[in-house]
């Protein structure tokens, strides 16, 4: 693998569902690469990953139960695509081989999960977002994130934060896989909201979507700096 520069792979069901993750990493100066099913699906990981430094997972799509050895509830309203799984799968598991930086978002943190062994709850109420006068409005909740998680240092503290709420799957400690580590919590509900993984370098995962800025803290902007940054020292490891 040949690294020169950093390039954030962003995965998607298509352009524009990614559009808000690309806008954020290129208004920080990194070069993307926006993997979707549709033109990468069909190509080995490897090839997809030459020349990357690091990995974003992004909202979209339900998980395929069947990753987790379930059927499909049919009363979940669930919306899957399989080739979206499929490429993240292959993606996040190049990545994790390589030690490469990776910031799961939403249903990124749920894929996350399934990767390392973990199940879904199929639908959970009142969290998805809902249209409001025309408008499609996020729900909004609060979540703690833990003292000495990678995102609490990335983000620049711990505590409590309101953020926004756009997903109806999810999971508890029961559905976690025994190898990530939960880093957030919601304070309501106590669903995980935060997950990592203490055998890599740099593997966040969060539940919420800090790509929609205005609904977040702005301290949560950090966490794309800290992947472009990882990225950075990643090519520099390449390069020695």
């Amino acid at each position: 693998m040949l690294c020169r520069m950093a390039v954030i792979a962003i995965t998607s069901i298509d352009a524009e569902n990614a559009r808000r993750y690309v806008e954020v990493m290129e208004s920080i100066g990194s070069q993307v690469r926006l993997l979707v099913p549709e033109t990468h699906g069909h190509l080995a990981a490897e090839e997809v990953m030459d020349g990357v430094s690091g990995l974003m997972l992004t909202g979209g799509p339900d998980v395929d139960p069947e990753l987790y050895f379930q059927e499909p509830d049919s009363n979940a309203g669930l919306d899957i695509c399989r080739s979206l799984d499929d490429l993240e799968l292959g993606v996040l598991e190049r990545a994790l081989e390589l030690d490469m930086p990776v910031f799961a978002i939403c249903r990124g943190m749920q894929l996350l999960n399934v990767a390392f062994g973990g199940r879904l709850i199929q639908d959970l109420p009142n969290h998805r977002s809902e249209m409001v006068n025309g408008q499609r409005e996020s729900a909004d909740h609060q979540i703690y994130v833990a003292p000495g998680a990678k995102a609490a240092a990335v983000i620049g503290m711990a505590g409590i934060f309101k953020v926004n709420s756009h997903h109806h799957q999810g999971l508890t400690e029961a559905q976690r896989a025994p190898r990530l580590m939960t880093t957030a919590y919601g304070v309501e509900d106590g669903l995980v909201e935060g997950l990592e993984s203490p055998q890599h370098s740099w593997v966040i995962g969060l539940q919420c979507h800090p790509e929609r800025q205005q609904e977040v803290p702005k301290l949560f902007s950090n966490l794309f700096s800290g992947l472009h940054e990882r990225a950075e020292s990643f090519v520099s490891a390449c390069a020695t």
